[in-house]
């Protein structure tokens, strides 16, 4: 948890506090000496929910184009993996 900020700074700074500490991505809020809430920009939780929306899309997408070209969803997925195994050389 690198951008931390304890619930009594919120208290005492208010929501000012969270918004100088959401400068540098998600907020994670400390209660009693534990993690206790993660606050988000409102972008950054756009982003994490559509997230789900967009890999759906596009293995539609690529599944569509798959079976016009007779490719099976397996067939795929073991060229997407002899990818990315050379992405790391």
């Amino acid at each position: 948890m690198e951008n931390t900020i304890t619930a009594q700074e919120i208290k005492r700074r208010g929501i000012s506090a969270v918004d100088e500490a959401l400068r540098h991505g998600p907020v994670h809020v400390i209660q009693r000496n534990r993690p206790r809430y993660v606050i988000l920009s409102e972008e950054d939780y756009r982003r994490m929910v559509d997230l789900p929306r967009a890999r759906s899309a596009l293995w539609n997408q690529l599944l569509g184009a798959a079976n016009e070209a007779g490719r099976s969803r397996e067939e795929i997925d073991e060229q997407l993996q002899e990818e990315r195994g050379s992405w790391n050389r």
